[in-house]
């Protein structure tokens, strides 16, 4: 990327293009989509222009050139993922999940895994496939996502992944996974993080494999959802779910927690443009109301200094927000698609600074923005929902970051410099058990081998 961060002749040329599909295709889709209360219905009201974003060669940009995907930059991926986002972030999430249950299979997985799972992605002529993402777990107990990497084997990840035999037999729960598929019975293939070693942490226990479609023992159940209710997410019950051992990522094996944090850091700056589209949509519709409305005075109320000034912190936030999801894309490009920091410092500043934009831009409608007719609603929703995706910048954006910024090796000028920050399991489990790790009521005290690998 030029340091003037001027688009080169391609880039605009990818950008016409994701626009002229948004504008065109998608945007036609989303009002009715969005109103469906049943959320499998409102999810399926947009296969028509998934099918069309498959044939046009978005669904799957993202994946690796030679084994049939778009082969586009992070950059150029952002670029467009933008365009598409300004018209709904919740269709963009679908898209994105292709990259999120599909890119851990071309880091960690063998030739003929990447052959056999990215190359039927890449092929599907109905134009259908879907990749997905499955990491978290609900609340309760000890389980759930947040602490996915605790150091004590009885708190985090709570889906199991037992050998027997040439088949690992699944048992468990998950939610907010993306594998529904559009009938409820599963995506094509997701990426699945599982508990293949019960007798030790977070940071040694945990995989990853692709559980494929029609897998016996495993239900979806969709999720009624307050944003984004154009792509899927789901409740997944796994019961002696059988899966063959050669659809275990080799490269992930005990390494599940580093896929978590290299995955969730290759979105970072998807997410971040996510919530530069919403907002650019929303101070778009601000401006033009300013333009065009009175309030009851002479003139419009553009022409007042609080509309005003207000529009033009906005409109910079925007500007600096889109340039910090570049370069942090840029990043990712030039590190091997490793982010851990950057990618995450990205998604944490970006998504909470565009969320109180869109609240300003609400502020200057006054109280027309909770009119639908003016799409305010969904804005807010949709902003709401971006910080806290993608593991939550609470839950674990800012852990990773924290865990980095504390370890001995931590260079402050890292980012600056364009140096490469390698991420370690040593930085993982900051913050996550609290009490020099005392187990849980009930639970097995931790072995002080445990807490030596800690």
């Amino acid at each position: 990327m030029a340091i003037d961060f001027t688009m080169s002749a391609a880039q605009k040329s990818l950008q016409a293009k994701a626009r002229d599909f948004s504008e065109t295709i998608l945007a036609p889709v989303i009002p009715g989509a969005d109103r469906e209360p049943d959320p499998m219905l409102a999810y399926a009201k947009t296969k028509p222009a998934y099918i069309e974003a498959y044939r046009a060669g978005i669904a799957m940009a993202m994946l690796p050139q030679e084994y049939g995907g778009g082969g586009l930059s992070c950059l150029d991926f952002t670029i467009a993922a933008e365009e598409i986002c300004a018209i709904d972030p919740g269709f963009a999430c679908t898209v994105l999940c292709n990259g999120l249950g599909l890119m851990p299979v071309s880091w960690y997985g063998t030739e003929e895994q990447k052959k056999r799972f990215i190359g039927a992605a890449t092929s599907d002529p109905a134009g259908e496939y879907l990749g997905a993402w499955t990491a978290g777990e609900p609340p309760g107990g000890t389980g759930g996502t947040a602490n996915f990497d605790s150091p004590i084997p009885t708190a985090g990840i709570g889906l199991t992944a037992v050998l027997h035999g040439d088949h690992y037999v699944l048992n468990g729960r998950k939610k907010w996974s993306s594998a529904a598929g559009w009938d409820g019975l599963g995506a094509n293939a997701q990426t699945v993080i599982v508990r293949t070693n019960g007798s030790v942490g977070g940071t040694q226990g945990l995989s990853a494999m692709v559980v494929e479609r029609g897998t016996p023992g495993i239900t979806y159940t969709f999720l009624d959802k307050e944003a984004h209710r154009t792509t899927s997410n789901a409740f997944i019950e796994f019961k002696d779910a059988r899966v063959p051992v050669e659809n275990l990522l080799p490269g992930a094996e005990g390494n599940g927690d580093l896929v978590i944090n290299r995955n969730f850091a290759w979105s970072g700056p998807v997410a971040a443009i996510a919530a530069v589209g919403v907002a650019r949509a929303a101070y778009e519709a601000a401006l033009k109301f300013a333009k065009k409305n009175t309030a009851g005075s002479l003139t419009p109320i553009i022409q007042f200094q609080n509309v005003g000034y207000v529009l033009g912190d906005v409109a910079a936030r925007i500007e600096s927000a889109r340039y910090f999801s570049w370069r942090a894309a840029d990043y990712l490009d030039k590190h091997d698609q490793h982010a851990e920091l950057v990618g995450a410092m990205c998604k944490i500043n970006v998504t909470e600074t565009m969320f109180d934009c869109v609240y300003k831009c609400m502020q200057i409608v006054g109280v027309n923005s909770l009119s639908k007719e003016y799409g305010f609603n969904k804005y807010l929703r949709d902003a709401a929902l971006l910080p806290i995706y993608d593991g939550g910048n609470m839950g674990m954006q800012r852990r990773r970051v924290h865990g980095v910024l504390a370890h001995d090796s931590f260079n402050p000028r890292a980012a600056m410099d364009d140096e490469t920050v390698y991420f370690q399991k040593t930085m993982e489990s900051i913050g996550t058990v609290a009490d020099a790790y005392k187990a849980p009521p009930g639970a097995p005290a931790v072995s002080a081998a445990t807490l030596e690998m800690a």
